[in-house]
């Protein structure tokens, strides 16, 4: 019998907003780490869904197909035992962490309506606000570029957030007057100039010594910074509401800002460095110019680290009680 994660970690995010990409760039982003972080799936579907999103990143150069129906996957991220509290014993479980994503078509996590709404539709609602409710990490994927085209960050936002709320509020779960959960906010795609261009003005950059190949990064001290500029150009001007929310029911201390990319940056085979004069991974299909294809190999950038983060906070969260 496989072992049960201890820990859970929910993805949300609008649709578009890149979850199923960001999964399948987390599986090469560890695979490039010297170290012994891996993501499993817990059940035959989810191995196999894992393993095609991830050869059509890497092999087929695309990006992995948007959902058509309701599906829910179950994978675990599993590494090196726990320091701390546990280090001086014989034996050290590994640490487990598990990660959820209940995948749907668009629109699930909009505001529901009224009139119209069938029973399948409160079906599907509930069991994407079940996984919220049982988890105690959130992923919230905040996408600049469909902020500044479509602008409903807030409307995938505050309607499951008043939800979340709700259930935690009738179980007295609300800590403090704030939900207990951590959640980490990833703003996608730096990779486009829009982005980068943006936390270059705003000289949020600063470089990481230990990448060898020199990708610029927006460390996690900026990173809610270059989420309020970024915030600014919202086709709606409602994405400041988005970080006012999270204040307003998350910890201060349990939210952190990341600015990630699924692809990252296009990298010369031969100097292997990041060149500002030509760095898109990202450009028009030659086959066909309306569609895009990635250019060069996929280098993610920030992807396991808002997980880790998750993991350790709980991980610690769960040693203190």
């Amino acid at each position: 019998m496989p072992e049960t994660p201890r820990h859970h970690i929910a993805m949300w995010g609008a649709p578009g907003s890149g979850k199923t990409t960001l999964l399948a760039a987390l599986s090469v982003a560890l695979n490039r780490r010297d170290d012994d972080w891996k993501i499993v799936g817990q059940n035959p579907e989810s191995s196999a869904y894992l393993t095609d999103m991830t050869s059509a990143l890497t092999s087929g150069k695309e990006f992995p197909e948007a959902s058509t129906a309701l599906e829910t996957y179950q994978w675990a991220l599993i590494g090196p035992p726990p320091t701390g509290l546990f280090r001086r014993q014989a034996k050290r479980a590994s640490t487990m962490i598990g990660l959820t994503m209940v995948d749907a078509p668009g629109g699930h996590f909009a505001p529901s309506k009224r009139t119209g709404r069938t029973g399948g539709a409160e079906e599907r609602q509930e069991e994407l606000m079940a996984n919220l409710t049982q988890s105690r990490g959130i992923v919230f994927l905040f996408d600049p570029i469909r902020e500044f085209e479509v602008g409903d960050a807030y409307d995938h936002l505050h309607g499951p957030l008043n939800r979340l709320a709700e259930k935690m509020l009738e179980t007295n779960q609300f800590e403090g007057g704030k939900l207990p959960h951590h959640i980490a906010v990833c703003i996608t795609k730096f990779d486009d100039p829009r982005v980068l261009q943006t936390a270059h003005k705003q000289r949020l950059i600063a470089p990481d010594l230990d990448d060898k190949h020199q990708f610029p990064r927006v460390g996690v001290e900026d990173a809610r910074e270059l989420f309020r500029e970024l915030s600014r150009v919202s086709a709606t001007g409602s994405a400041e509401m988005v970080m006012n929310s999270l204040d307003k029911f998350f910890h201060r201390d349990r939210i952190r800002f990341y600015v990630t990319s699924s692809i990252g940056f296009y990298v010369d085979q031969h100097s292997e460095t990041f060149d500002w004069n030509d760095y898109l991974n990202l450009v028009p299909d030659e086959a066909d110019k309306a569609a895009l294809r990635i250019r060069g190999p996929v280098y993610p950038i920030n992807v396991v680290e808002p997980m880790l983060w998750l993991g350790e906070r709980l991980a610690r969260q769960g040693r203190s009680r």
